[in-house]
């Protein structure tokens, strides 16, 4: 399975690390397209967030528009873009293609592939609910960051894994998660 990971200026690193993590250990996955916006580069370092380095990871310049990521016929299977601003979400709706990131979603889109989008942001405006109706209308899965608590998560990284579960899981990775179980 091929995957392009992208990193947009949301706040949210920690998720991008810990989806990144996942990836490279599911032997699904043979090799990791990664794209990282300038932004996304200030913010990772803000927050503090490293990114795993592999040799399953191939980076690309978000302003590199003949990376192959670019093109349906480089064939990638799923993109996830984590955590996807409202502005990326924006341009990717509207179908405006003005970075890597962009036409790579764009990309999946017109070719009938998966793509995810981890929204980082609260609270919605209608313009920000607007264009995820519209990408869901198109076939992308919005997948917002927002933790669940059925698993009694007891570190902050764990409650991040519970979105990162549900990533891979729509990303057709199998990994280790927490299942709901019927207690009756």
């Amino acid at each position: 399975m091929k995957i392009i990971v992208a990193i947009t200026g949301a706040s949210g690193g920690v998720y991008a690390r810990l989806c990144l993590e996942q990836l490279l250990h599911a032997v699904e996955v043979e090799q990791i397209a990664l794209i990282v916006s300038k932004t996304a580069q200030e913010v990772l370092k803000f927050e503090g967030v490293e990114l795993p380095q592999d040799e399953k990871i191939v980076c690309y310049d978000n302003d590199d528009m003949f990376a192959a990521v670019a093109s349906g016929s480089a064939r990638y299977d799923v993109m996830v873009v984590v955590p996807a601003s409202m502005g990326s979400v924006g341009r990717i709706a509207a179908g405006v293609s003005l970075s890597l990131i962009e036409r790579a979603a764009d990309v999946m889109l017109k070719e009938r592939r998966k793509l995810i989008l981890v929204v980082r942001e609260t609270p919605y405006s209608l313009i920000h609910l607007r264009n995820m109706t519209t990408l869901t209308e198109a076939g992308a899965v919005v997948l917002p960051a927002s933790p669940s608590f059925y698993s009694h998560p007891k570190s902050l990284d764990d409650a991040i894994m519970t979105v990162v579960e549900r990533i891979m899981a729509h990303v057709g990775v199998n990994t280790p998660h927490y299942e709901w179980r019927d207690e009756n």
